[in-house]
């Protein structure tokens, strides 16, 4: 029997919240019972056990980010809108780095078209658009955005910038300039 209290989407925050805390890879469904104070067992009431959890916290992850995104994209074109994206990854990636670490989790075909996965594709899509490339280039081009954006993100969390100047803002803005310029002249073949 469930116990009162206890729902699946209470259980995804309180995961979440630890991997904010301690890391994802921390994410067991041994550590989310402690934390809501209940045995391990209880749990499985509610979730088949720890991969449950951590997908559940991408898909938190995932539709907080989306959230996050799309109100810095809305009415925006070409550089605004390309800053808005990359600067919500990256402030959510700051206050939230376990759960922008979940945001890469593996998800069956079924589970990814449910989730807030397509509302970024979208959000890439509305940046593209301003930049009237050519639709065969768009996953180029989106591939581009994803590795660079998410790349300088990973790396500055793992302290990668620490000992060099300048400031890794500067760089930021910077990438952001180079990514815009690119897109905006993009090569052809």
């Amino acid at each position: 029997m469930a116990r009162a209290g206890i729902t699946p989407a209470r259980l995804a925050k309180a995961a979440a919240e630890l991997a904010d805390e301690a890391g994802f890879e921390h994410v067991t469904a041994a550590e989310v019972a402690r934390r809501v104070g209940v045995q391990t067992a209880s749990l499985y009431s509610h979730v088949a056990g720890t991969p449950a959890l951590r997908e559940s916290v991408s898909l938190l992850a995932l539709a907080e980010l989306a959230d996050r995104a799309e109100a810095a994209v809305l009415g925006r074109t070409r550089r605004d809108a390309l800053a808005g994206l990359a600067d919500a990854f990256r402030d959510y990636a700051r206050e939230h780095p376990g759960r922008f670490a979940a945001t890469v989790v593996p998800l069956s075909p079924e589970t990814a078209r449910a989730s807030a996965g397509p509302r970024h594709a979208r959000l890439i899509e509305a940046v593209l658009r301003g930049y009237a490339l050519d639709g065969a280039v768009h996953v180029h081009a989106t591939r581009l955005l994803g590795s660079t954006i998410r790349g300088f993100i990973t790396l500055e969390a793992g302290g990668s910038f620490d000992h060099s100047s300048p400031d890794p803002g500067e760089s930021w803005e910077q990438i952001i300039d180079a990514l815009d310029a690119l897109l905006s002249d993009w090569p052809t073949r």
